[in-house]
């Protein structure tokens, strides 16, 4: 744990009247923040006002990199070795869809591609949450760090439940449900895997902070694909075209993605809609059973981008994508991925 920083030049009321008058923060002020949101000396009348203020002023990528560093100065540390992917999104999107994270995760790493999934419960979703569905399955989310090596080795995944590795942010948690709207804490959660993944697909629901996000990771030196259906999803979308946001070497590529380009049809909303953890759960079972359709086709797609994001080359990224369509559609036609969910319970 990095030494948090102590110091009477900074007060929750200056911050959030800054704020209020447009000024950005400096590192050193949201540092500071974080270390009492995590310390516990934070109220949530305090933080809630950081956080509305923040999104009334408009976050910049300075100051999303700024808290997702100085949560993750707090975090549990996960050493997981070799190239690995994160699957994620922001959540609030407000659809209701089913975990496509979650599924995708699963197709990916039949493939042979590691995933190491960070998420949480549902703060503003219409729908169980990833923790919920991965719970629901029989997969403990007290898992230690021996443990999370432990299951990457026998299945190729696992799920860093957001609590247990950033303990203190279980009041963060309870300040987003009672707000009910997202918040720059929507934005963080893919931004503060412990795990410190450098190949990520990243699902952002609000579009003024996708290309906020895409910057971060630039900024990072990560590879990565910034994704938004242009319907709201927060994930690569088959009901319409997605808006992507291609991170590589430093920088940060926008570009539209048409699923029917894929051979993949359109789909409605209504097709993608998810309920609770078991009724999900139910789902993904007949997904990984091989049963067509609309479910299907997403997760198809979403866990071809999480596999070509793995091995993201310089050409461009349809045909990379294609590519990695067959290998996932493959994987579950196979057996492979339901082999790999019931690898990754046992584990």
């Amino acid at each position: 744990m990095a030494t948090t920083l102590r110091t009477t030049d900074y007060s929750w009321s200056a911050l959030i009247s800054d704020l209020l008058v447009g000024r950005e923060l400096t590192p050193e002020e949201l540092w500071w923040a974080m270390d009492s949101v995590v310390g516990g000396e934070a109220t949530s009348a305090q933080l809630s006002g950081l956080l509305i203020a923040l999104r009334a002023k408009g976050e910049t990528p300075p100051e999303i990199a700024a808290l997702a560093s100085g949560v993750r100065r707090h975090a549990i540390a996960v050493d997981v070795p070799g190239l690995f992917v994160d699957i994620v999104g922001t959540g609030g999107d407000g659809t209701g869809a089913v975990n496509i994270s979650t599924m995708a995760a699963i197709v990916a790493a039949s493939t042979g591609v590691t995933v190491v999934k960070h998420g949480g419960r549902a703060a503003s979703s219409q729908t169980d949450g990833s923790a919920d569905l991965v719970e629901h399955l029989g997969i403990p989310l007290s898992l230690s760090p021996a443990d999370v090596l432990r299951t990457v080795e026998a299945a190729g995944i696992t799920y860093l439940f957001a609590p247990t590795f950033n303990p203190g942010l279980r009041q963060v948690a309870a300040v987003r449900r009672e707000l009910g709207v997202p918040t720059a804490f929507n934005v963080l959660g893919p931004l503060i895997n412990p795990a410190d993944p450098q190949h990520q697909l990243v699902g952002v629901a609000d579009p003024r902070m996708q290309p906020v996000i895409a910057a971060v990771l630039a900024q990072r030196g990560s590879t990565a694909l910034v994704v938004r259906g242009n319907d709201g999803l927060d994930k690569l979308t088959t009901t319409a075209g997605s808006c992507v946001w291609v991170v590589r070497n430093g920088h940060a590529v926008r570009q539209q993605l048409d699923p029917r380009t894929l051979g993949i049809p359109l789909s409605s909303l209504a097709d993608l809609r998810g309920s609770t953890a078991a009724a999900n759960a139910a789902v993904l079972r007949s997904v990984l059973a091989g049963e067509p359709g609309p479910v299907r086709d997403v997760v198809l797609l979403n866990a071809a981008a999480a596999v070509a994001v793995s091995r993201l080359g310089p050409e461009p990224l349809e045909p990379q994508l294609a590519n990695a369509l067959q290998l996932c559609a493959e994987a579950i036609d196979s057996g492979g991925a339901a082999t790999t969910l019931a690898r990754w319970v046992a584990a």
